[in-house]
């Protein structure tokens, strides 16, 4: 037995022992990439003339940083031509409007001028039934034992509705993202629900509803099932290309990242009771 066991012990050390050597995995790099942060919001009950897009680009797997876009020139056309025109903030990757006209059913065009190519989307401005109520539930999620917390709306019925819903957690440094049509809830109350498992009294929640168009409910579903529904922002480089509604004009094959969407948006913060 001895002269079995001592060998195997030797086998087991030296396999542990393997497991701790650090292997260095060589990945492909690609050029850099436009990475488009462009939702226009209007929270209801407020002009909506302020609005701000944010431009980087894609970076190294490893990198920590996010290297922000300078010199870009931006701006958003309505369908009556009214220019709305983003003035950079510096050293920030950020591009302000402070005059932006936000009307539900106009079509607005996004165009983008970057390193001499010109990037462009259009969307349809989108209306959102408003927050009506939000209640807590303490027996709640599958054990029964969770804090649960519902934020309900008023689906109108006249037409199809496509929701996106952001919940942020005092007590998580990530957000949660989930996206919902109305097929079977279609003219009646329904309702966002919180994804956290350890919520207790004292937590703040900040929870955003923003009403999407079918193009943006898609591409955001496909993000969210690829990344998760929680992460930092839906749009940080995920690991699958998905491809939004940006298109390069001057140079079709080095396409943009991320998303232009316009949408009516219903904030609320909750503190747990």
């Amino acid at each position: 037995m001895k002269k079995i066991l001592f060998p195997f012990l030797l086998l087991l050390i030296s396999l542990f022992s393997s497991c701790e050597e650090v292997v260095d995995v060589k990945l492909d790099t690609a050029p850099p990439r436009l990475v488009v942060e462009a939702s226009i919001v209007w929270i209801k009950g407020s002009t909506g003339n302020a609005q701000k897009i944010k431009l980087t680009t894609t970076t190294g797997y490893y990198d920590t940083e996010i290297p922000i876009v300078t010199g870009a020139n931006v701006s958003i056309t309505n369908s009556d031509n009214v220019i709305f025109n983003f003035v950079e903030i510096p050293e920030t990757g950020e591009y302000a409007c402070t005059d932006f006209e936000p009307e539900i059913g106009k079509n607005y065009t996004l165009t983008i001028i970057h390193n001499g190519e010109t990037y462009t989307a259009s969307e349809t401005f989108q209306s959102l039934a408003p927050i009506t109520r939000i209640e807590q539930n303490n027996e709640g999620g599958f054990t029964g034992k969770e804090i649960e917390i519902k934020a309900y709306f008023n689906d109108p019925a006249e037409k199809d509705n496509y929701y996106l819903y952001k919940y942020q957690y005092s007590n998580e440094t990530t957000v949660s993202y989930n996206v919902d049509d109305d097929r079977f809830f279609q003219g009646n109350e329904f309702f966002s629900r919180s994804q956290s498992d350890d919520l207790k009294k004292g937590d703040v929640i900040d929870l955003t509803h923003f009403g999407a168009s079918k193009q943006y409910y898609n591409y955001m579903n496909i993000l969210i099932g690829i990344v998760g529904s929680n992460s930092g922002s839906p749009f940080q480089t995920p690991p699958a290309t998905v491809r939004g509604n940006i298109k390069n004009s001057t140079n079709p094959q080095n396409y943009a990242l991320g998303y232009f969407a316009l949408g009516e948006t219903d904030m609320r913060r909750y503190v747990v009771q």
